[in-house]
């Protein structure tokens, strides 16, 4: 029996030490594992004094990393110390077990690494859900409060420093974004673009030795103020982008010249495809026109069958047309009186100055 515990014991907490297992309970969803910790006393938090005067004991149910699809929960029962420094605020005290719990803690440290981990790669909701197929149950806020909770990884001081502007308000308030350029990540944001700020956070990093920045005077001012000995250069976004800029404000300054290039005379293009005119019947839609043909043929349709002595509600269920729509082809005489409004050549505001705009647009004048 105590092999099996043993051995229960290296599969389930392989690098803690000062646990026992005491009994495993293998359910459909859900493994609980009853366990106890076997150190002699604890470490009070506070006064960091030596303690291993037992006051009382609890149960604890932190959830564990979860074992082939199942949730793990621990069983663990927590002693709490009496404090040995009569001096120290905390009379009495709770042990943590090293790599397993943490005060307040409702996980194990290695499900809570294993949950940063996830959020680090997915975020929240993505997080979340790959979790939920694990067998953790979480929600994507706790998810990105874990992330929250991890230190800030200790970036290492760049040599390459890249520097330009972003807006939280664009127009309004704009502040300054220095990226490693070698690294390719950033590496910090200040809250303005004023040259003050960027030459004091030179200032405190002497191994910046290249320092790329577009063409504006407060930042060749603070980086010449904050590292003097770093080469400004500036980077090809900005030289791409202001070239462009020179060369489009170029030639809108000389547009009356590039206009004085153009040809006068244009070359003959394809003529116009003729637009059929309308028949002698004196509607606007010709013949061979798909909508007329339609709208011929089922005004023919209906007509044929209320001669035939059919009700408009049987004309209806025969031709699968609405009520109104059988009216409508009932009382037009012919279907031309369908087409009102239809291609008809309405005046417009413009009629009168079309010859006008003409004259100037064949004079070469084409802006408008």
């Amino acid at each position: 029996m105590e092999e099996i515990v043993l051995r229960l014991k290296e599969l389930l907490f392989p690098s803690i030490t000062d646990v026992a297992v005491l009994s495993v309970d293998v359910g459909i969803a859900i493994v609980r594992v009853d366990a106890e910790c076997t150190a002699n006393g604890a470490v009070c938090p506070a006064c960091e004094v030596w303690s291993n005067r037992v006051h009382s004991s609890h149960l604890r149910f932190p959830a564990d990393v979860p074992s082939a699809g199942r949730s793990v929960v621990l069983r663990l029962r927590v002693r709490r110390f009496t404090c040995g420094n009569s001096g120290c605020g905390r009379r009495t005290f709770v042990e943590q077990i090293p790599g397993l719990t943490r005060r307040h803690g409702q996980r194990t440290e290695r499900l809570h690494s294993t949950l940063a981990s996830i959020g680090l790669a997915l975020a929240g909701r993505a997080g979340a859900r790959l979790s939920s197929a694990l067998g953790v149950s979480v929600s994507r806020s706790t998810v990105l409060r874990l992330v929250d909770a991890l230190p800030d990884p200790e970036v290492p001081a760049p040599r390459v420093v890249g520097v330009d502007e972003y807006a939280t308000r664009k127009g309004r308030h704009y502040g300054t974004v220095l990226v490693g350029v070698e690294t390719r990540r950033p590496v910090d944001l200040l809250p303005d673009r004023e040259a003050s700020s960027l030459a004091a956070w030179l200032a405190d990093r002497r191994g910046v030795e290249v320092v790329c920045r577009d063409r504006a005077p407060l930042f060749a001012e603070g980086a010449t103020a904050g590292a003097p000995q770093a080469v400004q250069v500036a980077d090809r976004w900005h030289l791409w982008h202001n070239l462009s800029e020179a060369a489009e404000r170029s030639v809108a300054q000389h547009r009356r010249c590039l206009r004085a290039l153009v040809p006068t005379a244009t070359e003959p293009g394809p003529e116009p495809e003729a637009v059929p005119a309308a028949d002698s019947s004196g509607s606007p839609w010709p013949r061979g026109h798909r909508f007329a043909d339609r709208t011929r043929a089922r005004h023919a349709a209906v007509h044929a069958l209320l001669t035939a002595g059919h009700s408009r509600r049987s004309v209806q269920r025969q031709l699968g047309m609405t009520y109104r729509t059988v009216k409508q082809f009932a009382d037009a005489a012919t279907p031309e009186e369908l087409f009102t409004g239809q291609w008809q050549n309405r005046p417009a505001v413009l009629d009168d100055y079309k010859p006008y705009l003409d004259d100037c647009w064949s004079e070469g004048c084409t802006n408008a």
